[in-house]
């Protein structure tokens, strides 16, 4: 199954204008929420780095959420 909030922020690296500023904070706070669900669960580190993309599309830094997502695959074997 693939992470809503991770394709929330691959939406926003391949188009800027994609996603508003708005809709990237609700999905920064609602991937960190999942992150704290999840945080001592099997999928703690992949709902970290989810947590981390989105939040780096939230504050503008492409290069810090490309990073979190290319982490997010590798735990997950998702692309």
């Amino acid at each position: 199954m693939k992470n809503k909030h991770i394709q929330v922020v691959k939406k926003w690296i391949d188009d800027n204008d994609s996603v508003s500023q708005a809709e990237r904070a609700e999905n920064s706070d609602a991937a960190y929420a999942a992150f704290g669900a999840a945080a001592y669960g099997a999928y703690g580190d992949a709902y970290d780095a989810a947590s981390n993309a989105a939040h780096g599309a939230f504050v503008g830094d492409a290069a810090y959420a490309a990073f979190w997502i290319k982490r997010y695959e590798e735990l997950t074997n998702e692309k």
